[in-house]
C-alpha cells in the first residue's frame, strides 16, 4: 500500500499526531490528499474549487500550533468565505463572486492548524437535500456513484467518505449535515445553533 493510500485511513486526530511527533510532514499529508482528489474527484465531483498551490504554500510555511496542525481540510462552498477564492454557493448568479476577506469561522479553522485544499460542492444556496447544482453538476456517492451523496453538504461528505481528506466543513439548517452523513456513511457533527460564528457577513440569531 502506498503512503497516499495508507494515510487515507488515518482520521484527523491521527494525522495531527503524526505531524506532532515528526513522523510525517504537513506537506506529505497535503500531497497525499491532493493525489486522492486528483484520482477520485473526476468520478465523484466533490471538489469544485481547487486551492492546491495555496495549500502547499501553507504546508511549507510556519503553521499554528493548533490541535489539527498540518491536517488537510476542505471547505464547503457556502457561507464560509475565504479571501481571494470564489464562493459561488452553487449558484450561477454568484459564479464570479470572490470574497475580499476570511469569515471568522475560516480564521478559526486556520488557527486550529488545518490546511484548506479546496471547496466542496453544494446545491444552490444549500436549499435542497441533494447536491446537484446546475452550475457544477451532481456530486456522487463514493459507495455507489449512481446514488446521491445527499445535501446540502454532499460534496464534503463524499470527499470524506472516499478518503480525500479526513474531515471537511459542512453546515446544517434542516439536515444538510445529517442527510449526507447518512447517505455516505460518515460521522456528521451538527453543533448547537450559534456555537460556530457566521460573521462578519451573517448574524447568528
Amino acid at each position: 500500500m502506498s503512503l497516499t493510500d495508507e494515510l487515507a485511513f488515518f482520521d484527523a486526530t491521527a494525522q495531527a499526531d503524526l505531524v506532532r511527533r515528526g513522523e510525517v510532514q504537513a506537506l506529505e499529508l497535503v500531497d497525499a490528499s491532493i493525489s486522492r482528489i486528483e484520482s477520485l474527484d473526476p468520478s465523484l465531483n466533490a471538489v469544485i474549487t481547487q486551492m492546491f498551490d495555496v495549500a502547499r504554500a501553507a504546508a511549507r510555511g510556519p503553521l499554528p500550533d493548533g490541535p489539527f496542525r498540518g491536517v488537510p481540510f476542505l471547505l464547503k462552498d457556502l457561507i464560509a468565505s475565504y479571501e481571494g477564492v470564489r464562493m459561488a454557493s452553487g449558484s450561477v448568479a454568484l459564479q464570479d463572486f470572490v470574497p475580499d476577506h476570511d469569515s471568522e469561522l475560516v480564521r478559526r479553522l486556520k488557527r486550529a492548524g488545518l490546511i484548506i485544499l479546496g471547496k466542496t460542492n453544494t446545491p444552490e444556496f444549500g436549499i435542497l437535500p441533494t447536491t446537484e447544482p446546475r452550475l457544477f453538476g451532481a456530486s456522487r456517492n463514493p459507495w455507489s456513484p449512481t446514488r446521491t451523496a445527499g445535501g446540502s453538504s454532499g460534496g464534503s461528505a463524499a470527499a470524506v467518505a472516499s478518503g480525500m481528506v479526513p474531515m471537511a466543513h459542512a453546515n446544517d439548517g434542516a439536515g444538510s449535515i445529517r442527510i449526507p452523513a447518512s447517505c455516505c456513511g460518515v460521522f456528521g457533527l451538527k453543533p448547537t445553533r450559534g456555537r460556530n460564528p457566521l460573521g462578519p457577513d451573517f448574524g447568528t440569531s
